[in-house]
This record gives C-alpha cells, structure tokens and sequence, in this order.
C-alpha cells in the first residue's frame, strides 16, 4: 500500500501522472488505490492526501465496537458469509485504521470523467480456475463491471454478488462496499498455516470478552421478543430476521444461563483447540473438556459424535480430523443457540475448516456459450481471492485486448524475487499467444537490481519494470530493506510509513527522463499507427 503511495506522488509531481489512462493493483496496492480514491480529483492534491493517509495508517485502530457491528452487518445482510467478511472486520481495519462503506461505484461517481484521474482496476482471481489450472482465473472489478479479463465475460459493477441464472439476475444482492473490496483483493499475507495462526488468534481476540458479547446476545434476544409481540415477523410476514430463537429450549438462549455460558466455552475451547493443532502442541486435555461439556449440555443423551478420540495428540489430528471434529461440534451447538453473535461465531469456525473465501453467486452460472469455458458456467458461486497467490501483478487486467495498451509501467512490491512477476507474465502470455516482449535478466540481478529495466517487441507492449528495493535507492542495503519491510507483519508505525513513501518516491524521481522518453515513444507509436 505504501510504496504505490509514494511512487503516485511523485508521479504527480513529475508531471507524469497524467499520462497514465489505467491505475491497476492487486494484494496490498488496492488498499492505497481505495484510499486514494476516496478524495475528489485525487491527482491535484496528492501531497496534502498523503499526510493524511500517513496519519491515518499511523493512528488509531477501529474500536472493537465498530468492528463487531460492521462483522453483524456483513453476517445477517449477506448472502454468503465467508472469511474474507473476517478478514475486512478484523485485518483489513487494523491496517488501514477506517471502516469505508462506500461502494465503488459511489467512490467513482465523485470524479469527473475528463481523465483528470486513472481508471481503477482491481484484481483478484479465481479459486477454483487456479487450483485447476484451467478456464480464465483472472478477475477484475472497475467500478463500471466486473469479471473475467481474458475470456470477456462480465456483469455490471453494481450487479456483482447478486444471484443469477441462464445471464437473467433473479435476486438483488446489495454492492459490497470497499472494506470489503480491500480483504476481497488483499489477503494473501502469507502462506496458509501462518494465516490461519493470525485468524484464529484474531477470531479469539474478538470473542474474548465474554460479558460484551452475553450483552449482545441479550440485545438480539430482547429485541426478537418485542418483534414477536408486535407480530412483525412469523410465516408469510415477509421479514427474514436472524437468530431465530430454539423455543424448545428457552434456558439454552438465556445469555445468564449455565448452559449458556457452557457453550462460551466450548467454542472458545474449540478455538485453542485448532491453534493449539496448527502449533504442535497437545489438545487431549481441550478435547476432554469439549467432551465433558457437550455432555453435560445434553444431560447424557444422544452426546455427539466427534471424530478425534479422547487423548488425541496434536501431531495425530491431521487437519481432516481437526476439520470434522470443528464441524461436528459447531453443528450441534448452532441447534441450541441460533442468536447473535454466537450463530456468526458457529459460522466463522465452519469457514476456517471449510477455508471458504471470497464466495460470492456466480452471475456465469448455466449461461450456454462456447465462449465461456464450462468451468464457470457449472456452479450457482463461486470463490474469489488476493491474485498474488498467483502472479503479484495485475498484467492480465490491462492486457485485456480492448484496453489496446501501449506501455505498462510496473512497480514490482513482491518480497521475493523481483523478476518473478514479468517473467512469469511472459511466460503465460505466450502460452496464451497474448502479445508481450520477451524477457530477459541479467545474471545476478534477482539479488542486486537496478531501478529501471526496459522491455520492448515488435507489435507488443512496451513493460518498464521498477523493482522496489534495487541499488540505486538502497545502496548496498537491499536486504536490510527487505528484512524491514516484509510481508507478514503488523501496521507500520509512522516512521516505517514515511521512509518507505520516500524510497519508492526516488524510484520515479531517479527514473523520470527514462519513463517520459518511453510515453512520448509509445504515444508516437500509437500516432504512427492511424
């Protein structure tokens, strides 16, 4: 996020972001585009935007109040809850320190269409596309449509989310709004173990404090029973309201009664349970305990069956195990407690076993056409996540052959290699028979690079590619660098915020004769072609 801020200022203060038509990010960048985004012709004021940005990200966090009303909202307004809902409430806030629920096309709306600022694309990919490794996994959502850039299927902006069939909308699903779009776009922190550590943690953090969440769970249950009174809900009402009370067991749903605050337990037992799994450590003796507790709650009859048995060691509960187990016990409780927050907290363990994210309807399901790979068409929704966990750069969103586009400017934020992106890029566009320039890296230079790297073909793009870190900004301290800013960390403070504007920034101000040689070619270029 930070090194898109500071090379966007000083793309502006070398008179060069002008020139720019499309503004495309993937994984963290999109939560400085949406930042950036938010003020009215942005481009004109970049400098005064940026110190507010830095005291933003340098300031406080969301309260948890704001956070566990925004999770209810996200929970009981949604078709489909999954954990990238989780992560916008409670990663996503406690970097960008803000909870925007303005939509994207309400953010767009407020800029005038002159040009004055880039068009914004925002990329993501699809789960199922990538882990089989065919149809079209690149996805982008621009605030006037949203779908797949390769195969040319799309929906409009405000339509993505709502339910389809045969290309006919049968049910509105209200826009998402741009909390949501960051953790859609930017959750690929780390590898997977290591997120489920820091989604645990946080999910345990949240429902910690046991007396706020009872009181909640109060609220609902008072409210329930003056709507009830009303007659403001029941069969045929119309109303769709949550947590319907169990009222065959109203002691279960009284949040001061013992079975209540049993089942607190159990599902913060649980919780440790699957950390203490990802972690080595033993869970036989919170096993026990769930056990002892779910069989209390039942008075001896008809206790559930869980697959672990009792005793088991954490390097024997293999995640199916751990996952089966999870569910079973979540299944069962949800049929004593079915109110806020405790049926959203059934929800959220059932989504980390599951590791469901992204899901949203599927506006491709059973459309008929060649021209829209089988793969997309066979399921009512469809899974979505951050594209760097499969290219950390947004190449196939501009590449997309109506853009028609002359030169890609690549600012490469990736902790590794810093080659991995254009190379990798090359090599699916000519397996794809898309036009790209050949790519080659001189030895040596994925460890030392230099701040400008120059791609040029025939009838192809033109790829200016900026590796962040590299010997003309850092010197002979990249690794230090790199070892400072990683990707699995926490926010940055304001000092970390600030010297990172300032060294992405020298990567434009060092290189700005060269980009402005390679736009007036490209511009040229395009002249020539008339």
């Amino acid at each position: 996020m930070v090194g898109l801020l500071g090379s966007l200022v000083q793309l502006q203060k070398t008179g060069l972001l002008d020139c720019i038509l499309y503004l495309s990010g993937v994984s963290g960048s999109t939560w400085c585009m949406a930042s950036v985004y938010q003020e009215p012709e942005w481009s004109s004021k970049l400098e005064t935007l940026k110190d507010k940005i830095i005291k933003r990200l340098s300031g406080p966090k969301v309260s948890w109040k704001e956070a566990f009303a925004k999770l209810k909202k996200y929970y009981y307004e949604k078709d489909h809850f999954s954990l990238t809902d989780i992560w916008a409430v409670m990663v996503i806030t406690s970097f960008v320190k803000e909870i925007d629920e303005h939509t994207l096309t309400e953010q767009w709306s407020q800029h005038s269409k002159d040009g004055k600022v880039p068009f914004p694309i925002y990329t993501v990919i699809d789960k199922k596309c990538k882990h089989h490794n065919i149809g079209d996994p690149w996805f982008e959502i621009t605030p006037h449509e949203a779908g797949y850039s390769l195969t040319g299927a799309f929906v409009d902006a405000s339509n993505f989310g709502s339910k389809f069939h045969k290309g006919s909308k049968k049910n509105q699903q209200g826009e998402f709004d741009m909390l949501y779009l960051q953790a859609l776009c930017g959750s690929a922190l780390a590898d997977e173990v290591e997120i489920k550590k820091l989604l645990w943690q946080n999910i345990k953090d949240l429902f910690q404090q046991k007396e706020t969440v009872l009181e909640e769970m109060g609220k609902e249950q008072n409210e329930m029973r003056l709507q009830a009174s009303a007659g403001n809900f029941g069969p045929g009402s119309g109303e769709n309201l949550p947590g319907l009370l169990n009222l065959g067991a109203p002691e279960e749903q009284d949040p001061n009664s013992p079975a209540t605050d049993e089942c607190y337990q159990v599902l913060m037992q649980l919780m440790d349970m699957n950390l203490s799994t990802l972690t080595g450590e033993d869970t036989s003796a919170l096993d026990e305990s769930i056990r002892t507790s779910l069989y209390d709650l039942t008075k001896g009859q008809n206790p559930p069956m869980l697959l672990m048995g009792p005793g088991c060691a954490a390097d024997e509960a293999d995640k199916t195990n751990m996952k089966g187990y999870s569910l079973n016990v979540c299944n069962k409780l949800s049929g004593w407690i079915q109110l806020w927050p405790f049926d959203a907290w059934t929800s959220i363990i059932k989504c980390m076993n599951q590791w469901t994210w992204g899901r949203n309807h599927n506006f491709l399901h059973n459309v008929t056409g060649e021209a829209v790979p089988s793969i997309l068409q066979e399921t009512e929704t469809r899974d979505y996540e951050d594209a760097g966990l499969l290219l950390n750069s947004p190449y196939f969103s501009v590449l997309r052959k109506e853009r028609h586009i002359d030169l890609i400017i690549s600012l490469d934020f990736s902790e590794g290699d810093p080659f991995l992106t254009v190379k990798e890029a090359a090599k699916t566009c000519k397996e794809l028979n898309i036009p790209f320039p050949e790519v080659n890296i001189p030895q040596g230079h994925s460890e030392v690079p230099m701040d400008f790297y120059l791609f040029k073909g025939q009838n192809t793009p033109t790829v200016i590619h900026i590796p962040l870190f590299n010997m003309v900004n850092c010197g002979d301290k990249i690794e230090a660098w790199r070892k400072k800013y990683t990707t699995f960390q926490g926010p940055y403070n304001a000092e970390m915020i600030t010297d990172l504007v300032e060294v992405a920034g020298k990567n434009i101000i060092n290189n700005k004769d060269s980009l402005l040689e390679e736009i007036r070619a490209a511009v040229g270029q395009k002249g020539s072609r008339r």
